[in-house]
């Protein structure tokens, strides 16, 4: 199975590259933090180590939470591409076993490497993090860059977690007799692993709790921003929540963008894809739902420290603005890229399908269109979903800073951040499909 793994990765280029794209930027940015943190076990004063200690672990936890959350989806994704090829494999007689350690060994291949050079990356980050923290002045210059094992323990971290993902999708994948028709259209598929469901409640939860001890207690706390270590990151873990539920949220939720997506043809087969394949193009919805929501989460709650903070906390605002917008921005990238990698993937898995809609006489146009006017509805829904859980972080804030449930400025940033993801993603989009035309009449 090792030497098939090794084979099968040439013929599935793009869906071994998103896996690798997805691993190496994940270590890269958690390693990055980890760096950090291990860098205030050295000779520093007890300032700097309680800022390259926040930094490192509490603000890097939140980057973790969503790298490894986009990590077990794209690896979800690549193995959920290969059911008929899995089930022709059973077919001919490889055992359940058999076909789960082919996914694993590829996908210990992939991320084995995506790994080893994130950690590369990595240790230059936290050096690039911990230079940009001296420069500000949030630091002293004599603190030392001393990463240790930080950005190797996180390449293994990153390596067990997309082991993991790939066993959970493998399982699920050789489940049952062996047959080549693909799950979306197979009866009794449509329920969601309890893990996500699991998953979903208690980051619910979590930020249903830590809202409310924002308003009733940090709110009421000498130090201005004991709130925002409460509120700040909530956004973020309730659209990781959401992503978790991003299969059942798409085959809810796509009825309603029907309108949208046009009385045509193309709208037609959007609808019904949005829901026959709500499992693919999940991986799609979470990113722009974690996109959409840090984005408006973050910056709102940086506008609003800025109208409302008390006088004397001028040094203080500066340093953790400054590790909002470095965090903030480095997970948009990386959610962006997700994005991108995500639909690259996706669309490369339908080029059979796309060349039989051209052989059935469609033309590129509708053909292109069809899947453009998927990603408006899957565009729209996250969007949407990633604006209401940014709420969940800027209400409670708002309100411990005695601006309200509506803020006071920067209205116009949500409808902005929103529009932006929209844009990406059907950027996006359009760039895979057109990679994806060949020539009419063949479907090699």
């Amino acid at each position: 199975m090792t030497g098939l793994a090794w084979r099968s990765l040439r013929h599935r280029a793009t869906a071994s590259v998103a896996t690798f794209v997805a691993v190496l930027l994940g270590t890269a940015l958690m390693g990055s933090f980890a760096a950090l943190a291990a860098s205030a076990s050295g000779p520093v004063s007890t300032a700097d180590h309680d800022t390259l200690t926040t930094m490192g672990t509490v603000v890097g936890a939140w980057g973790a939470i969503i790298v490894l959350s986009a990590v077990v989806s794209t690896v979800g994704i690549t193995v959920t591409q290969r059911e008929v090829e899995i089930g022709l494999l059973r077919t001919v007689g490889a055992t359940p076993g058999q076909a789960s350690r082919l996914v694993r060994a590829e996908t210990l291949l992939v991320a084995a490497l995506g790994s080893a050079l994130g950690a590369g990356l990595a240790w230059l980050g936290g050096a690039a993090l911990l230079t940009l923290l001296r420069n500000t002045g949030t630091v002293a210059d004599s603190v030392p860059y001393s990463p240790g094992l930080a950005p190797l323990a996180t390449a293994a971290l990153v390596v067990l977690v997309s082991l993991l993902g790939s066993g959970f999708a493998a399982r699920r994948a050789t489940r049952g007799s062996a047959s080549i028709t693909p799950s979306e259209g197979r009866p009794g598929t449509g329920r969601l692993p309890w893990w996500r469901v699991a998953a979903a409640v208690a980051l619910f939860g979590y930020s249903a709790a830590m809202a409310v001890v924002t308003i009733t207690v940090t709110a009421h706390d000498d130090d201005p921003y004991s709130a925002m270590a409460t509120s700040g990151q909530l956004g973020i873990l309730v659209a990781v929540g959401l992503g978790c539920l991003a299969p059942w949220l798409l085959r809810v939720l796509s009825p309603a963008t029907r309108p949208a997506l046009g009385r045509g043809a193309a709208g037609y087969l959007a609808a019904y894809n949005a829901r026959r394949r709500s499992r693919l193009l999940s991986g799609v919805l979470a990113p722009v739902i974690v996109l959409t929501a840090s984005g408006i989460s973050v910056f709102m709650i940086v506008g609003t420290d800025d109208r409302t903070r008390p006088a004397g906390f001028e040094d203080d605002a500066r340093t953790i603005n400054l590790l909002n917008n470095v965090v903030v921005g480095m997970m948009v990238v990386f959610a962006a890229v997700v994005v991108v990698n995500t639909f690259a993937a996706v669309v490369a898995h339908r080029r059979s399908e796309l060349r039989q809609l051209w052989l059935l006489g469609a033309t590129p146009h509708q053909v292109e269109a069809s899947v453009l006017a998927e990603a408006r509805g899957v565009a729209a829904i996250g969007v949407v979903l990633g604006a209401l859980a940014s709420l969940v972080a800027v209400i409670p804030f708002g309100v411990a800073r005695h601006e309200g449930v509506v803020p006071d400025g920067q209205l116009w940033l949500p409808p902005l951040v929103m529009a932006a993801a929209a844009a990406l993603t059907l950027l996006a989009a359009r760039s895979a499909v057109r990679r994806a035309h060949l020539p009419a009449g063949s479907l090699q």
